[in-house]
């Protein structure tokens, strides 16, 4: 089976992938979502006997769990097999974003407001490549955060490599708040 993969996807609501890892997303997304479960982000990691991290969150919004990997896990890997997008053997990890998730899509830079993230972009903005700052949320395709001078800088999320939340306390209290028995 051809697989023809996106170049990488402009869709803000969507995490940006190239390459194989696009392959792969197109793969898996379509059963992910028939499953109850979102992509937050695929990463290939080795080169001899690689792993094919995928990156969940439940559509409902509930937490992710060990039951929830290893369901998506069964299905996701058989998925794989029948398509044989990789060269040689490979290895499958399913896991949740954890606390200091990366920042993939649109509704993760809205759910995650006020919080510190560490931003990486493919071309510079500004004059910067790097910036950290408080997460003030994205519309369309620009995500605006507040630097640490206190002024605020919008950045294109297809121009965005890596943003990643940070650690910190505050964090850790609304993810405490988010998992709490309702």
């Amino acid at each position: 089976m051809a697989l023809t993969g996106r170049l990488f996807c402009l869709d803000p609501d969507q995490p940006r992938h190239t390459g194989l890892e696009a392959r792969i997303a197109d793969l898996v997304a379509p059963s992910l979502d028939s499953l109850g479960y979102e992509l937050v982000r695929v990463a290939i990691m080795g080169r001899d006997r690689p792993t094919v991290q995928l990156m969940i969150d439940r559509t409902d919004g509930e937490a992710i769990g060990i039951e929830d990997c290893e369901a998506v896990s069964h299905h996701i890997g058989a998925v794989i097999d029948v398509a044989d997008p990789m060269r040689t053997a490979w290895t499958l990890e399913v896991s949740s974003p954890g606390i200091d998730r990366p920042l993939t899509r649109r509704k993760d830079w809205n759910r995650f407001s006020g919080h510190q993230a560490r931003v990486e972009l493919e071309v510079p903005e500004q004059g910067r490549r790097r910036v950290t700052g408080v997460v003030l949320g994205a519309e369309q395709e620009m995500a605006r955060l507040r630097l640490d001078d206190g002024s605020e800088m919008a950045v294109r999320l297809d121009n965005v490599r890596r943003a990643k939340l940070l650690l910190t306390e505050a964090l850790l209290a609304a993810t405490r708040t988010e998992t709490r028995p309702h």
